[in-house]
Protein backbone atom coordinates (compact mmCIF):
# COMPACT_ATOMS: atom_id res chain seq x y z
CA UNK A 1 0.00 0.00 0.00
CA UNK A 2 1.47 3.35 -1.07
CA UNK A 3 2.63 6.19 1.43
CA UNK A 4 -0.06 9.04 1.58
CA UNK A 5 0.27 12.78 2.45
CA UNK A 6 -3.46 13.15 4.01
CA UNK A 7 -5.86 10.18 4.89
CA UNK A 8 -9.25 10.22 6.28
CA UNK A 9 -10.36 7.68 8.73
CA UNK A 10 -14.28 7.18 8.50
CA UNK A 11 -15.65 5.61 11.57
CA UNK A 12 -18.87 3.70 11.49
CA UNK A 13 -19.38 0.52 14.07
CA UNK A 14 -15.93 1.30 15.49
CA UNK A 15 -16.38 4.37 18.17
CA UNK A 16 -12.83 3.80 19.56
CA UNK A 17 -9.23 5.34 18.98
CA UNK A 18 -7.49 1.97 20.57
CA UNK A 19 -6.74 -1.12 18.88
CA UNK A 20 -8.50 0.34 15.85
CA UNK A 21 -7.37 -1.08 12.31
CA UNK A 22 -8.11 1.52 9.52
CA UNK A 23 -6.57 4.30 12.79
CA UNK A 24 -3.53 2.25 12.79
CA UNK A 25 -2.91 2.03 9.17
CA UNK A 26 -3.41 5.11 8.39
CA UNK A 27 -1.19 7.01 10.68
CA UNK A 28 1.06 4.34 10.03
CA UNK A 29 1.21 5.50 6.27
CA UNK A 30 -0.12 9.23 6.02
CA UNK A 31 1.38 12.78 7.18
CA UNK A 32 -1.39 13.40 8.57
CA UNK A 33 -5.14 12.14 9.02
CA UNK A 34 -8.17 13.33 9.57
CA UNK A 35 -10.89 11.74 11.58
CA UNK A 36 -14.72 11.23 10.51
CA UNK A 37 -18.09 9.84 11.62
CA UNK A 38 -21.29 10.33 9.85
CA UNK A 39 -24.99 9.91 11.27
CA UNK A 40 -26.14 8.74 8.19
CA UNK A 41 -29.82 10.23 6.94
CA UNK A 42 -30.14 6.61 4.99
CA UNK A 43 -29.94 4.96 8.19
CA UNK A 44 -31.57 8.07 10.52
CA UNK A 45 -34.44 8.47 8.80
CA UNK A 46 -36.31 5.53 9.00
CA UNK A 47 -35.93 5.32 12.91
CA UNK A 48 -38.45 6.30 15.49
CA UNK A 49 -37.74 9.84 16.97
CA UNK A 50 -36.84 8.24 19.89
CA UNK A 51 -33.97 5.69 19.93
CA UNK A 52 -31.90 4.80 22.41
CA UNK A 53 -29.38 3.45 19.78
CA UNK A 54 -28.85 7.27 18.39
CA UNK A 55 -28.56 8.48 21.86
CA UNK A 56 -25.98 5.85 23.00
CA UNK A 57 -23.87 6.87 19.98
CA UNK A 58 -24.07 10.51 20.18
CA UNK A 59 -22.79 10.42 23.35
CA UNK A 60 -19.95 8.12 22.28
CA UNK A 61 -19.18 10.34 19.14
CA UNK A 62 -18.12 12.91 21.90
CA UNK A 63 -16.34 10.76 24.05
CA UNK A 64 -14.21 9.87 21.04
CA UNK A 65 -13.97 13.34 19.89
CA UNK A 66 -12.54 13.97 23.10
CA UNK A 67 -9.86 11.23 23.29
CA UNK A 68 -8.75 12.14 19.63
CA UNK A 69 -8.45 15.50 20.68
CA UNK A 70 -6.23 14.46 23.55
CA UNK A 71 -3.72 12.91 21.11
CA UNK A 72 -3.82 15.67 19.00
CA UNK A 73 -6.65 15.48 16.24
CA UNK A 74 -10.45 15.37 16.46
CA UNK A 75 -13.26 14.06 14.93
CA UNK A 76 -15.03 15.63 12.40
CA UNK A 77 -18.71 14.94 12.85
CA UNK A 78 -21.94 15.10 9.58
CA UNK A 79 -25.48 14.99 9.87
CA UNK A 80 -25.61 13.66 5.89
CA UNK A 81 -25.79 10.51 3.34
CA UNK A 82 -22.19 8.71 3.63
CA UNK A 83 -22.17 8.09 0.32
CA UNK A 84 -22.02 11.38 -0.24
CA UNK A 85 -20.80 13.01 2.63
CA UNK A 86 -17.45 10.91 2.31
CA UNK A 87 -16.61 11.70 -1.37
CA UNK A 88 -16.86 15.53 -0.86
CA UNK A 89 -14.91 15.81 2.66
CA UNK A 90 -11.99 13.62 1.19
CA UNK A 91 -12.45 16.46 -1.88
CA UNK A 92 -12.43 19.31 1.12
CA UNK A 93 -9.41 17.97 3.46
CA UNK A 94 -7.62 17.26 -0.29
CA UNK A 95 -7.38 12.83 1.23
CA UNK A 96 -5.62 10.99 -1.15
CA UNK A 97 -7.43 7.97 0.58
CA UNK A 98 -10.09 7.00 2.94
CA UNK A 99 -9.40 4.33 4.82
CA UNK A 100 -12.56 1.98 7.48
CA UNK A 101 -12.98 -1.06 8.90
CA UNK A 102 -15.36 -3.66 7.33
CA UNK A 103 -18.93 -3.71 7.91
CA UNK A 104 -20.63 -6.67 6.37
CA UNK A 105 -24.29 -6.27 6.05
CA UNK A 106 -25.76 -6.28 2.68
CA UNK A 107 -26.85 -2.45 3.01
CA UNK A 108 -23.31 -1.43 4.30
CA UNK A 109 -21.20 -3.59 1.58
CA UNK A 110 -23.60 -1.49 -0.98
CA UNK A 111 -22.69 1.77 0.64
CA UNK A 112 -19.06 1.22 0.61
CA UNK A 113 -18.93 -0.04 -3.27
CA UNK A 114 -20.90 3.56 -4.00
CA UNK A 115 -18.37 5.35 -1.88
CA UNK A 116 -15.64 3.61 -3.52
CA UNK A 117 -16.88 4.06 -6.74
CA UNK A 118 -17.38 8.13 -6.12
CA UNK A 119 -13.60 8.09 -4.80
CA UNK A 120 -12.03 6.03 -7.68
CA UNK A 121 -13.86 8.15 -9.87
CA UNK A 122 -11.90 11.39 -8.19
CA UNK A 123 -8.73 9.81 -8.33
CA UNK A 124 -9.05 8.41 -4.49
CA UNK A 125 -9.12 5.03 -2.73
CA UNK A 126 -10.89 3.45 -0.27
CA UNK A 127 -9.32 1.10 1.65
CA UNK A 128 -11.26 -0.99 4.17
CA UNK A 129 -9.86 -3.49 7.12
CA UNK A 130 -10.98 -6.35 9.35
CA UNK A 131 -11.63 -4.88 12.46
CA UNK A 132 -15.10 -6.35 14.66
CA UNK A 133 -14.40 -9.89 14.14
CA UNK A 134 -11.27 -11.75 14.49
CA UNK A 135 -11.71 -14.08 11.45
CA UNK A 136 -14.06 -12.98 8.36
CA UNK A 137 -15.71 -13.84 5.44
CA UNK A 138 -14.09 -17.11 4.09
CA UNK A 139 -11.35 -17.35 6.43
CA UNK A 140 -12.72 -20.21 8.52
CA UNK A 141 -13.87 -22.99 6.18
CA UNK A 142 -14.25 -26.57 6.17
CA UNK A 143 -11.51 -29.29 4.68
CA UNK A 144 -13.37 -29.40 1.25
CA UNK A 145 -12.52 -25.41 1.67
CA UNK A 146 -16.79 -24.57 1.98
CA UNK A 147 -18.66 -22.52 4.55
CA UNK A 148 -19.36 -24.39 7.99
CA UNK A 149 -23.34 -24.71 8.67
CA UNK A 150 -23.16 -26.39 12.10
CA UNK A 151 -21.30 -24.65 14.94
CA UNK A 152 -19.44 -27.04 16.83
CA UNK A 153 -17.17 -27.74 13.98
CA UNK A 154 -17.31 -24.39 13.18
CA UNK A 155 -15.77 -23.15 16.52
CA UNK A 156 -13.06 -25.80 16.38
CA UNK A 157 -11.72 -24.67 13.10
CA UNK A 158 -12.24 -21.34 14.51
CA UNK A 159 -9.94 -21.73 17.21
CA UNK A 160 -7.68 -24.29 15.56
CA UNK A 161 -6.83 -21.68 13.25
CA UNK A 162 -6.64 -19.00 16.35
CA UNK A 163 -3.44 -20.81 17.61
CA UNK A 164 -2.23 -22.39 14.74
CA UNK A 165 0.08 -21.02 12.26
CA UNK A 166 2.39 -18.87 14.37
CA UNK A 167 0.01 -15.63 13.54
CA UNK A 168 -0.74 -13.67 16.75
CA UNK A 169 -4.63 -13.05 15.96
CA UNK A 170 -5.33 -11.02 18.79
CA UNK A 171 -2.80 -8.65 18.88
CA UNK A 172 -3.64 -5.23 19.19
CA UNK A 173 -3.22 -2.53 16.54
CA UNK A 174 -1.10 0.37 17.63
CA UNK A 175 -2.74 3.84 17.32
CA UNK A 176 -0.11 5.64 19.80
CA UNK A 177 3.25 6.10 18.73
CA UNK A 178 2.24 7.61 15.32
CA UNK A 179 -0.46 9.54 16.78
CA UNK A 180 1.53 12.60 16.23
CA UNK A 181 0.30 12.41 12.80
CA UNK A 182 -3.45 13.29 13.68
CA UNK A 183 -4.70 16.15 12.15
CA UNK A 184 -6.43 18.90 14.17
CA UNK A 185 -10.15 19.33 13.12
CA UNK A 186 -10.33 22.54 11.20
CA UNK A 187 -11.97 25.49 12.78
CA UNK A 188 -15.37 25.15 10.45
CA UNK A 189 -15.76 21.85 10.83
CA UNK A 190 -15.51 21.41 15.05
CA UNK A 191 -19.09 22.02 15.76
CA UNK A 192 -21.06 18.39 16.61
CA UNK A 193 -24.50 18.47 15.66
CA UNK A 194 -26.85 17.93 18.85
CA UNK A 195 -29.56 15.50 19.09
CA UNK A 196 -32.49 17.30 18.44
CA UNK A 197 -30.54 18.58 15.25
CA UNK A 198 -30.61 15.32 14.17
CA UNK A 199 -34.13 15.31 14.74
CA UNK A 200 -34.23 13.18 17.66
CA UNK A 201 -35.39 13.38 21.22
CA UNK A 202 -33.54 12.16 24.46
CA UNK A 203 -34.84 8.30 25.86
CA UNK A 204 -34.66 7.12 29.11
CA UNK A 205 -31.01 5.51 28.08
CA UNK A 206 -29.32 7.54 31.40
CA UNK A 207 -32.25 6.79 33.61
CA UNK A 208 -31.59 2.97 32.62
CA UNK A 209 -27.99 3.84 33.53
CA UNK A 210 -26.60 2.41 30.23
CA UNK A 211 -22.72 3.12 29.93
CA UNK A 212 -21.73 4.56 27.07
CA UNK A 213 -18.63 5.29 25.29
CA UNK A 214 -15.14 3.41 25.76
CA UNK A 215 -14.98 4.30 29.26
CA UNK A 216 -18.56 2.73 29.75
CA UNK A 217 -17.39 -0.52 27.84
CA UNK A 218 -14.71 -0.57 30.03
CA UNK A 219 -16.45 -0.03 33.25
CA UNK A 220 -18.51 -2.63 32.41
CA UNK A 221 -15.96 -5.19 31.17
CA UNK A 222 -13.93 -4.28 35.02
CA UNK A 223 -17.10 -5.63 36.37
CA UNK A 224 -17.69 -8.94 34.60
CA UNK A 225 -13.88 -10.13 34.92
CA UNK A 226 -14.89 -10.58 38.49
CA UNK A 227 -18.03 -12.29 37.88
CA UNK A 228 -16.51 -14.29 34.50
CA UNK A 229 -16.20 -17.44 36.65
CA UNK A 230 -19.80 -17.72 37.70
CA UNK A 231 -20.81 -16.90 33.74
CA UNK A 232 -21.69 -20.57 32.34
CA UNK A 233 -24.26 -21.16 35.72
CA UNK A 234 -25.50 -17.75 35.71
CA UNK A 235 -25.88 -16.80 32.59
CA UNK A 236 -29.40 -18.74 31.97
CA UNK A 237 -31.00 -16.89 34.72
CA UNK A 238 -32.65 -13.06 34.09
CA UNK A 239 -32.94 -12.09 37.55
CA UNK A 240 -29.17 -12.79 38.03
CA UNK A 241 -26.65 -10.58 37.62
CA UNK A 242 -25.11 -13.04 34.93
CA UNK A 243 -24.07 -12.05 31.42
CA UNK A 244 -21.54 -9.44 30.66
CA UNK A 245 -23.93 -6.53 29.10
CA UNK A 246 -21.21 -5.75 26.65
CA UNK A 247 -23.30 -6.67 23.76
CA UNK A 248 -23.87 -3.08 22.46
CA UNK A 249 -20.61 -1.93 23.00
CA UNK A 250 -19.42 -4.79 20.58
CA UNK A 251 -22.19 -3.66 18.09
CA UNK A 252 -20.92 -0.33 17.84
CA UNK A 253 -16.97 -0.81 18.53
CA UNK A 254 -16.64 1.24 21.84
CA UNK A 255 -15.13 -2.25 23.03
CA UNK A 256 -12.12 -4.39 20.88
CA UNK A 257 -13.49 -7.93 20.12
CA UNK A 258 -9.51 -8.83 20.07
CA UNK A 259 -9.18 -7.16 23.58
CA UNK A 260 -12.40 -9.48 24.66
CA UNK A 261 -11.06 -12.93 23.27
CA UNK A 262 -7.59 -11.90 25.10
CA UNK A 263 -9.12 -11.88 28.09
CA UNK A 264 -11.25 -14.97 27.95
CA UNK A 265 -8.14 -16.88 27.00
CA UNK A 266 -6.09 -15.44 29.69
CA UNK A 267 -8.67 -16.74 32.18
CA UNK A 268 -8.63 -20.16 30.34
CA UNK A 269 -5.47 -20.27 30.86
CA UNK A 270 -4.85 -19.58 34.44
CA UNK A 271 -8.06 -20.81 35.94
CA UNK A 272 -7.73 -24.28 34.99
CA UNK A 273 -10.81 -26.27 35.80
CA UNK A 274 -12.26 -22.81 36.91
CA UNK A 275 -12.27 -21.82 33.52
CA UNK A 276 -15.63 -22.57 32.19
CA UNK A 277 -17.32 -19.44 32.47
CA UNK A 278 -14.68 -17.66 30.14
CA UNK A 279 -14.66 -20.96 28.09
CA UNK A 280 -18.38 -20.53 27.67
CA UNK A 281 -18.30 -16.79 27.21
CA UNK A 282 -15.46 -16.82 24.43
CA UNK A 283 -17.83 -19.55 22.93
CA UNK A 284 -20.20 -16.88 22.63
CA UNK A 285 -18.08 -14.42 20.59
CA UNK A 286 -17.23 -17.10 18.04
CA UNK A 287 -20.96 -17.73 17.74
CA UNK A 288 -21.28 -13.97 17.00
CA UNK A 289 -18.80 -14.56 14.05
CA UNK A 290 -20.50 -17.85 12.92
CA UNK A 291 -23.17 -15.24 12.43
CA UNK A 292 -21.60 -13.09 10.88
CA UNK A 293 -19.80 -15.97 8.23
CA UNK A 294 -23.45 -17.36 7.77
CA UNK A 295 -25.05 -13.87 6.47
CA UNK A 296 -21.80 -13.24 3.98
CA UNK A 297 -22.20 -16.63 2.35
CA UNK A 298 -25.59 -16.94 2.26
CA UNK A 299 -27.09 -12.99 2.50
CA UNK A 300 -30.72 -15.02 1.07
CA UNK A 301 -31.43 -15.42 5.36
CA UNK A 302 -31.77 -11.42 5.28
CA UNK A 303 -35.29 -12.33 4.41
CA UNK A 304 -35.62 -15.91 3.42
CA UNK A 305 -35.15 -19.06 5.44
CA UNK A 306 -31.57 -20.52 5.94
CA UNK A 307 -33.38 -23.96 4.88
CA UNK A 308 -35.52 -23.66 1.63
CA UNK A 309 -37.94 -26.42 2.62
CA UNK A 310 -39.04 -24.25 5.63
CA UNK A 311 -40.44 -21.44 3.59
CA UNK A 312 -43.30 -23.27 2.49
CA UNK A 313 -44.60 -23.36 6.02
CA UNK A 314 -48.21 -21.29 5.90
CA UNK A 315 -48.11 -18.50 9.06
CA UNK A 316 -50.93 -17.20 10.44
CA UNK A 317 -52.25 -14.29 8.65
CA UNK A 318 -54.96 -11.82 9.03
CA UNK A 319 -56.57 -9.60 11.88
CA UNK A 320 -56.34 -12.22 14.19
CA UNK A 321 -52.59 -12.56 13.16
CA UNK A 322 -52.20 -9.38 13.74
CA UNK A 323 -53.58 -9.28 17.24
CA UNK A 324 -52.17 -12.18 18.51
CA UNK A 325 -48.44 -10.22 17.32
CA UNK A 326 -49.88 -7.40 19.20
CA UNK A 327 -50.34 -8.81 22.14
CA UNK A 328 -46.98 -10.21 22.22
CA UNK A 329 -45.79 -7.15 21.24
CA UNK A 330 -47.09 -5.38 24.26
CA UNK A 331 -46.96 -8.08 26.54
CA UNK A 332 -50.33 -9.24 27.10
CA UNK A 333 -50.32 -12.44 26.42
CA UNK A 334 -51.25 -13.79 29.42
CA UNK A 335 -47.70 -15.84 30.42
CA UNK A 336 -45.78 -14.11 33.11
CA UNK A 337 -42.19 -15.14 31.76
CA UNK A 338 -43.35 -13.54 28.13
CA UNK A 339 -44.80 -10.15 29.27
CA UNK A 340 -41.84 -9.60 31.78
CA UNK A 341 -39.62 -10.11 28.69
CA UNK A 342 -41.49 -8.03 26.56
CA UNK A 343 -41.76 -5.20 29.15
CA UNK A 344 -38.27 -5.79 29.65
CA UNK A 345 -37.44 -4.84 25.73
CA UNK A 346 -40.28 -2.15 25.29
CA UNK A 347 -38.83 -0.49 28.82
CA UNK A 348 -34.97 -0.97 28.23
CA UNK A 349 -33.89 -2.13 24.98
CA UNK A 350 -32.60 -4.86 26.28
CA UNK A 351 -33.76 -8.90 26.53
CA UNK A 352 -31.58 -11.58 28.13
CA UNK A 353 -31.02 -13.89 25.97
CA UNK A 354 -32.84 -16.88 27.38
CA UNK A 355 -36.07 -14.87 27.38
CA UNK A 356 -35.07 -14.20 23.24
CA UNK A 357 -35.30 -17.88 22.92
CA UNK A 358 -38.10 -18.41 24.83
CA UNK A 359 -40.16 -15.30 23.48
CA UNK A 360 -39.23 -16.33 19.94
CA UNK A 361 -40.24 -19.99 20.37
CA UNK A 362 -43.83 -18.40 21.57
CA UNK A 363 -44.04 -15.88 18.84
CA UNK A 364 -43.10 -18.67 16.51
CA UNK A 365 -44.59 -21.66 17.97
CA UNK A 366 -47.89 -20.82 20.34
CA UNK A 367 -48.78 -17.96 17.87
CA UNK A 368 -48.12 -19.36 14.78
CA UNK A 369 -46.61 -15.91 13.54
CA UNK A 370 -43.89 -15.66 10.82
CA UNK A 371 -40.48 -15.67 12.14
CA UNK A 372 -39.75 -12.34 10.09
CA UNK A 373 -42.08 -10.51 11.81
CA UNK A 374 -40.22 -11.11 15.43
CA UNK A 375 -36.81 -10.34 13.77
CA UNK A 376 -38.78 -6.43 12.78
CA UNK A 377 -40.15 -6.08 16.07
CA UNK A 378 -36.57 -6.74 17.56
CA UNK A 379 -34.73 -4.57 15.37
CA UNK A 380 -36.77 -1.60 15.98
CA UNK A 381 -36.27 -1.92 19.86
CA UNK A 382 -32.89 -3.74 20.40
CA UNK A 383 -30.28 -1.34 21.64
CA UNK A 384 -27.30 -4.12 20.76
CA UNK A 385 -29.34 -4.59 17.24
CA UNK A 386 -27.38 -7.00 15.20
CA UNK A 387 -28.65 -8.33 11.51
CA UNK A 388 -26.29 -11.48 11.53
CA UNK A 389 -26.95 -12.24 15.33
CA UNK A 390 -31.06 -10.94 14.93
CA UNK A 391 -31.54 -12.89 12.35
CA UNK A 392 -29.50 -15.92 13.49
CA UNK A 393 -31.56 -16.37 16.98
CA UNK A 394 -34.70 -15.56 15.50
CA UNK A 395 -34.25 -18.59 12.32
CA UNK A 396 -32.92 -20.74 15.57
CA UNK A 397 -36.23 -20.47 17.07
CA UNK A 398 -38.03 -21.35 14.05
CA UNK A 399 -36.07 -23.96 13.49
CA UNK A 400 -35.55 -22.79 9.93
CA UNK A 401 -31.65 -21.75 10.31
CA UNK A 402 -28.08 -22.87 10.19
CA UNK A 403 -27.90 -25.45 13.11
CA UNK A 404 -31.16 -24.85 14.78
CA UNK A 405 -33.16 -26.70 17.37
CA UNK A 406 -35.58 -29.24 15.52
CA UNK A 407 -39.14 -28.29 14.48
CA UNK A 408 -40.67 -30.55 17.48
CA UNK A 409 -38.72 -28.39 20.27
CA UNK A 410 -40.90 -26.07 21.41
CA UNK A 411 -40.55 -24.37 25.02
CA UNK A 412 -42.90 -24.52 27.34
CA UNK A 413 -43.60 -20.51 28.74
CA UNK A 414 -44.42 -22.63 32.18
CA UNK A 415 -42.04 -24.68 32.88
CA UNK A 416 -39.05 -22.43 31.09
CA UNK A 417 -40.59 -19.56 33.97
CA UNK A 418 -40.42 -22.16 36.68
CA UNK A 419 -36.48 -23.51 35.94
CA UNK A 420 -35.36 -20.00 35.15
CA UNK A 421 -37.45 -17.67 37.21
CA UNK A 422 -38.67 -19.78 39.95
CA UNK A 423 -38.81 -16.89 43.17
CA UNK A 424 -40.10 -15.09 40.19
CA UNK A 425 -37.88 -11.97 41.05
CA UNK A 426 -37.49 -10.96 37.33
CA UNK A 427 -41.77 -11.31 36.68
CA UNK A 428 -42.41 -9.40 39.70
CA UNK A 429 -39.72 -6.72 38.62
CA UNK A 430 -41.40 -5.90 35.29
CA UNK A 431 -45.30 -7.66 36.44
CA UNK A 432 -45.55 -5.79 39.32
CA UNK A 433 -49.33 -6.32 39.47
CA UNK A 434 -48.37 -9.76 40.03
CA UNK A 435 -46.25 -9.21 42.71
CA UNK A 436 -48.21 -10.52 45.60
CA UNK A 437 -49.18 -13.61 43.68
CA UNK A 438 -47.49 -16.92 45.76
CA UNK A 439 -45.03 -18.38 43.61
CA UNK A 440 -46.62 -21.47 43.05
CA UNK A 441 -49.11 -19.87 40.79
CA UNK A 442 -46.85 -16.78 39.62
CA UNK A 443 -45.87 -18.89 36.30
CA UNK A 444 -49.55 -19.75 35.32
CA UNK A 445 -51.89 -17.21 37.22
CA UNK A 446 -54.95 -18.81 35.56
CA UNK A 447 -54.20 -22.02 37.86
CA UNK A 448 -54.75 -20.05 40.83
CA UNK A 449 -57.93 -20.37 43.11
CA UNK A 450 -60.32 -17.31 42.71
CA UNK A 451 -59.40 -17.30 46.94
CA UNK A 452 -55.58 -16.70 46.08
CA UNK A 453 -56.01 -14.39 43.06
CA UNK A 454 -58.36 -12.16 45.74
CA UNK A 455 -55.69 -11.86 47.84
CA UNK A 456 -53.27 -11.31 45.63
CA UNK A 457 -55.41 -8.21 44.39
CA UNK A 458 -56.03 -9.60 40.56
CA UNK A 459 -58.62 -9.80 38.26
CA UNK A 460 -58.13 -11.70 35.50
CA UNK A 461 -58.73 -10.32 32.27
CA UNK A 462 -58.69 -6.99 34.13
CA UNK A 463 -55.21 -6.47 35.86
CA UNK A 464 -53.73 -8.79 33.98
CA UNK A 465 -54.75 -10.68 31.04
CA UNK A 466 -56.38 -14.52 30.54
CA UNK A 467 -53.91 -16.58 28.36
CA UNK A 468 -54.37 -15.94 24.75
CA UNK A 469 -53.78 -19.15 24.09
CA UNK A 470 -53.68 -22.79 25.13
CA UNK A 471 -49.72 -24.22 25.20
CA UNK A 472 -50.53 -27.46 25.08
CA UNK A 473 -53.25 -27.20 22.14
CA UNK A 474 -50.72 -24.53 20.20
CA UNK A 475 -47.67 -27.13 20.41
CA UNK A 476 -49.78 -29.31 18.34
CA UNK A 477 -51.10 -27.21 15.50
CA UNK A 478 -47.58 -26.59 15.24
CA UNK A 479 -46.45 -30.04 14.74
CA UNK A 480 -49.07 -30.06 11.97
CA UNK A 481 -47.81 -26.57 10.84
CA UNK A 482 -44.18 -28.03 10.51
CA UNK A 483 -45.35 -31.34 8.93
CA UNK A 484 -45.24 -29.35 5.52
CA UNK A 485 -41.24 -29.16 6.11
CA UNK A 486 -40.92 -33.24 6.09
CA UNK A 487 -42.94 -33.01 2.98
CA UNK A 488 -41.16 -30.67 0.88
CA UNK A 489 -37.96 -32.34 2.21
CA UNK A 490 -38.93 -35.83 1.12
CA UNK A 491 -40.36 -34.63 -2.19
Amino acid sequence: MPQFDTTLVWFRRDLRNFDHAALHYALAQSRQVYCVFIFDKDILESLPRRDRRVEFIHDSVHELDTALQTSGGGLIVRHARAIEAIPQLAEELGADAVFANRDYEPAAVQRDEAVAGALTKAGRALYTFKDQVIFERGEVLSQSDSPFSVFTPYKNAWLKKLHGGGEDWLQAYDTESEASHLAKVPDTMREIPSLQSLGFEQTNLHALAIPTGMSGAQSLLDDFIERMPHYQQARDYPAVKGPSYLSVHLRFGTVSIRGLARIALDAMRTNGNASSGAATWLSELIWREFYFMILHHHPHVAEKAFKPAYDAIRWETGKHADQLFQAWCEGRTGYPLIDAAMAQINQTGYMHNRLRMVVASFLIKDLGIDWRWGECYFAEQLNDFDLSANNGGWQWAASSGCDAQPYFRIFNPITQSEKFDEEGKFIRRYLPQLGKLPNKYLHAPWKAPVSELQRAGIRLGIDYPEPIITHDEARARTLERYAVVKKVTKD
